[in-house]
């Protein structure tokens, strides 16, 4: 993985994070081709419904801040975006790894892990 600053992201990539901080779910769900998948704890969600489903479900669960402390390149297509999260879910604070997939210039697929 090469390291990359956050203004070299793709867009669909930096619209998708403001958007994902703002929790804006519309503006987040814009980003994502068609059949996209989201797996997050674990769980994939496929298309763009059960990612509207997901992503009104987590924005509602807790309050947190979200920071990027690493954006790396893995290829042309691949990107990982590590944030830290803080709030008040269990635990009180995580980095979380935002693996992104592009195609055609939108989010194919986001991988959410530890």
């Amino acid at each position: 993985m090469a390291p990359v600053s956050l203004d070299a992201l793709p867009q669909a990539v930096t619209r998708y994070l403001a958007a994902h901080r703002l929790h804006d779910t519309a503006a987040e769900i814009a980003n994502f081709t068609s059949d996209a998948t989201v797996t997050d704890d674990g769980t994939t969600h496929s298309g763009i419904d059960a990612i509207e489903r997901w992503t009104d479900r987590t924005a509602g669960e807790y309050s947190y801040t979200i920071e990027p402390v690493a954006v790396d390149e893995t290829s042309d297509r691949e990107y990982t975006v590590t944030q830290r999260l803080e709030g008040d879910f269990p635990g009180g604070i995580v980095d979380l790894h935002f693996r992104f997939t592009l195609r055609d210039g939108l989010i194919e697929r986001l991988v959410i892990e530890p």
